[in-house]
């Protein structure tokens, strides 16, 4: 057992792997909830022992089964984001088989991800479909709470029944997310954004939203004033409108480096041309025209100082379902430069040299993530594939 802190309620909680489990009696689909994948963030955990608690309390009917899984259980004790290694960011299939057939030592960080990948595995070889996969966080910055998920449009369509912005291609730039581990393998996955690490808000906004999608995936049933009364408040809880955003900028810390963060800078706020925003050595680093800015970096540990985003006009969201659904990324490799990567046909290879008129920007209409192989090479993956849409072709949201 770990013994958790919630600065915010001056509270400890003792948990294990397992911070509950409900088992209806009534068939269902199968809702895992992660929290606390960084130690430092436990508003999640709070959140889930209440609502679970709640729920047992009020008796209420569970259809299938509910899970609240911790994460990083070391890192909670101690309350750092990680202990060496950034859980969130070793969860690739390659990482995660060299950490399984590693006969040397594993760090903590190691440990929890192989206890993690055990328990997964095995609720999805005991458990009934539809599954769905949460992934709780907070910010080191002031925020609206919003939604992150790798670009699938099973993904999209179950995301846009929160009234909550919801940010798009983050895959993109962090490698060896559990997420996009467990998008690859083709259920529904996103992560929930509900504030600041220390704020009561940040607890709050997360119970309403656990609330929320434990209605939508019909695990509880609610009234329709009762989904509606929660709608609202997660409406309320947000400065940001509910639309589609896109990351197309990371600013990389190097390694060794001293960070900061200008004070001041919260989540969405738009910055114009020449502010200055952080330092990294003493270098000033400016914006070199508008921007918009996106979980800026006020703590010690993370690589990652900051993003940019903007808003997906609604036609394109339509374009790339489109696109998608004719599967036009089939002729792409009729062009010259352009080779699938894989037998199952969900990566491909771009020359750069050869295929200069491939935009990432068409990769991304056509539900593909790119990564810079090399100087002259692209590899790019689909976000379509591996998509499980017939477990939820009978759901009520689908």
């Amino acid at each position: 057992m770990s013994k958790v802190y919630s600065s915010a309620l001056d509270e400890t909680l003792e948990i294990g792997r397992i911070v509950d489990c409900l088992k209806g009696g009534k068939e269902g689909p199968t809702v895992v909830f992660f929290a606390g994948i960084h130690g430092n963030e436990p508003a999640g955990i709070f959140a889930l022992k209440h609502v679970m608690r709640e729920l047992k309390i009020q008796q209420k009917p569970i259809h299938g089964k509910v899970y609240g899984i911790a994460g990083n259980l070391s890192a909670l004790e101690k309350n750092v984001r990680f202990s060496e290694k950034d859980l969130n960011r070793i969860w690739s299939p390659q990482k995660v088989k060299h950490i399984q057939e590693r006969k040397e030592e594993r760090n903590d960080d190691e440990n929890e991800l192989l206890e993690l990948h055990g328990l997964l595995s095995e609720i999805l070889e005991n458990n009934e479909a539809p599954f769905y996969f949460i992934d709780l966080h907070t910010t080191s910055s002031e925020t609206s709470p919003f939604i992150v998920l790798n670009d699938s449009l099973l993904n999209r369509k179950f995301a846009s029944n929160y009234p909550l912005p919801i940010i798009l291609g983050i895959e993109e730039y962090l490698e060896g997310a559990l997420l996009s581990f467990i998008n690859e393998l083709g259920y529904v996955s996103m992560g929930y954004e509900s504030g600041q690490h220390d704020e009561i808000g940040a607890i709050k906004n997360c119970i309403d939203f656990i609330r929320f999608t434990l209605s939508l995936t019909a695990s509880i049933h609610l009234s329709e004033s009762e989904f509606a009364d929660l709608e609202n408040l997660m409406l309320d809880s947000s400065r940001v409108s509910n639309r589609f955003y896109e990351i197309y900028y990371q600013y990389s810390i190097k390694k060794g480096n001293d960070f900061k963060m200008f004070p001041g800078f919260v989540n969405f706020q738009k910055i114009p041309k020449g502010k200055e925003v952080a330092m990294e050595n003493r270098d000033i680093l400016k914006t070199k025209g508008k921007r918009q800015i996106f979980m800026p970096l006020y703590q010690s540990q993370g690589s990652e100082g900051f993003y940019y985003i903007r808003s997906i006009p609604t036609f394109l969201l339509w374009v790339s379902k489109g696109l998608r659904k004719l599967k036009a990324d089939h002729f792409l490799v009729k062009f010259p430069g352009i080779r699938w990567e894989s037998f199952k046909k969900d990566a491909m290879l771009v020359d750069q040299r050869v295929a200069r008129f491939m935009a990432k920007s068409i990769f991304h209409l056509l539900g593909y993530r790119a990564r810079q192989l090399d100087k002259t090479h692209l590899i790019v993956k689909s976000r379509e594939t591996a998509s499980k849409n017939e477990e939820y072709t009978n759901t009520d949201w689908f």
